[in-house]
């Protein structure tokens, strides 16, 4: 059996259309609270993978005739964006009679661009009319030195091109550092994720070293708020008015024409050819056969009703489970599913996982209930992972029951327990939500994680700071999936939740636990140990707006061995 993995990178080349156009190809999407100001939210949506550093200029800037689109949704009941931003970049040969790229001071491929906003539907109004973005990082000579280069540090030049938009939102377009990191030799060698590793074989992060161009956000709570509400007017951390979801895309004209003598013609209407919401979504979950369908979608109109299926029995759970093929992916060893959780629950592919309990007034006043959304988390009795993983990718998690942490909830999953999360937005499509509501962690608080919610979870149950069952702020509730930070380890924390993490963390314990002895048992220590081999960037993050590191320069790349 091969385990589909595509282009494993979060979204690098991951469908064999974008795989040939890696300047509209859309590689991850991010979307935190801002870690140096409560007030704001910081969005990033990156494009162009696997940049060499000293693979040549020209190859690498954002793409003309692209409509580069970062979408956000504020309310369920709008059938599409409720804001969209649409980026278009323009380039322009200050001194096209040489070879170089930077030569005297003047820049050829100078890259500008548009920044366009819409709300609620309405016309697309500029917001950054003239933006700039930085040169790529091609060595001192070209940056750095005066009347020969640009003769500004690289960092003046990010500095010095961070817009501020006509209706408040800081804006960055230009090079960085890529932040995602994933062991990618290990996860297309068939998932053989090196978790362990050993002095000869380590894991290795297969994006150390690259670039991406990043499209950077910086908003103000107030403008993404469905009401223009601020943080300081939500109710709680948890207030659901202040649930967003985010996703990015990218799409070219329809028709392209190339002339005798290199002219190049564009025609037609827009077509969208890359979207990206939740990570690893087109890459770990949908089959290679529908990757491309799958770009050209919007999560809108019921459009990815068609992949459900792929979610409420994903493919990768089949490496998790002993009756399947569970020996044929050692590196997944510590992951195995409930199958008989509570004695008698089954979560494996086919499974009916809780449809046992349809209609039973135990459901009253749950999410479950058929009055609530019982039709969606329960569809029927061979669809197990409805309850965990598709409210993750597709609707976001309610604060309501059994969607609360096990504290205080005496053994019974569907009773209240602790509230965790609220991040619901049923609007039954693929996006990275966020709910702005939750403050950030501090990135020096020492219970901050890579494992966002999972730690979270972790520390809401068993350190006895948060043992009571009522609402309060855990380290790391603002970490993925509630949203996703730049430090997030997705990999493993999706690869945990594939694994059965979530229905734990809410009670529904793993076949290992014996009612009366502590949850924490074996299956469910190996669950949380287990990590993806990588589990952090290969460099720092900066600590304000950008917050991507610089991109690595072109001249000094071939002088550090990259792993």
């Amino acid at each position: 059996m091969l385990l589909t993995i595509g282009g494993y990178a979060s979204s690098h080349r991951e469908a064999p259309l974008i795989s040939n156009d890696p300047l509209a190809d859309n590689t991850d999407v991010y979307a935190f609270k801002s870690p140096d100001d409560p007030n704001t939210i910081t969005i990033i949506a990156n494009y162009i993978p696997f940049q060499l550093p000293d693979g040549g200029p020209n190859y690498y800037t954002f793409g003309e005739r692209i409509r580069y689109e970062i979408h956000i949704k504020n309310k369920a009941n709008t059938a599409t964006d409720d804001i969209t931003y649409r980026f278009t970049f323009f380039r322009n040969n200050e001194d096209p009679s040489t070879f170089f790229n930077i030569r005297l001071g003047k820049q050829n491929l100078k890259t500008t661009f548009v920044c366009e906003k819409s709300v609620n539907g309405g016309p697309f109004m500029a917001i950054v009319s003239n933006g700039v973005v930085p040169a790529y990082n091609i060595g001192p000579r070209s940056i750095d030195t005066p009347g020969l280069g640009l003769g500004k540090s690289y960092n003046e030049l990010i500095e010095q091109s961070i817009a501020t938009a006509s209706s408040g939102e800081k804006v960055f377009c230009g090079p960085a550092d890529d932040p995602f990191f994933v062991d990618l030799a290990g996860a297309f060698d068939v998932g053989n994720f090196r978790p362990d590793g050993n002095p000869v074989n380590a894991p290795k992060d297969g994006l150390a070293r690259y670039n991406v161009h990043s499209i950077a956000l910086k908003i103000p709570v107030s403008l993404l708020q469905k009401d223009g509400k601020s943080v300081s007017q939500a109710t709680t951390i948890l207030d659901p008015d202040f649930v967003i979801g985010v996703w990015a895309s990218a799409s070219r004209q329809k028709i392209k024409t190339l002339y005798n003598g290199g002219d190049v013609g564009f025609d037609g209407e827009y077509v969208q050819v890359s979207r990206l919401g939740m990570p690893l979504t087109n890459e770990a979950v949908i089959p290679i056969g529908m990757k491309d369908k799958w770009n050209t979608l919007t999560p809108y109109g019921g459009n990815d009703l068609q992949f459900a299926q792929y979610f409420t029995n994903p493919e990768l759970a089949l490496y998790m489970d002993d009756s399947q093929f569970g020996g044929a992916v050692p590196s997944l060893k510590a992951l195995r599913i409930q199958s008989k959780s509570l004695g008698s629950f089954d979560f494996r592919n086919g499974k009916p996982g809780l449809f046992g309990l349809k209609g039973n007034a135990a459901l009253d006043g749950t999410a479950l209930a058929e009055a609530a959304f019982g039709k969606v988390l329960l569809p029927d009795n061979a669809s197990p992972r409805a309850v965990d993983l598709l409210p993750i990718f597709y609707t976001g998690v309610p604060n309501l029951k059994p969607y609360q942490l096990a504290t205080g909830k005496a053994g019974n999953p569907l009773a209240a327990g602790k509230p965790f999360i609220h991040n619901f937005l049923p609007t039954l499509g693929d996006m990275l939500r966020l709910n702005m509501a939750v403050p950030a962690t501090p990135r020096n608080d020492p219970n901050f994680s890579s494992l966002g919610l999972v730690k979270a979870a972790v520390l809401g149950l068993t350190d006895a700071t948060y043992a009571n069952p009522n609402l309060q702020f855990i380290p790391n509730m603002d970490g993925f999936p509630n949203g996703r930070r730049l430090e997030d380890d997705v990999t493993t924390i999706e690869l945990q939740a594939v694994g059965g993490v979530v229905l734990a963390a809410i009670g529904l314990w793993y076949d290992d636990f014996v009612p009366g002895q502590s949850p924490v048992t074996a299956n469910l220590g190996n669950v949380l140990k287990f990590s993806a081999g990588v589990t952090k960037n290969d460099t720092t993050l900066k600590t304000s707006f950008p917050y991507v590191q610089t991109p690595w320069r072109g001249l000094n790349y071939t002088k550090v061995t990259k792993f």
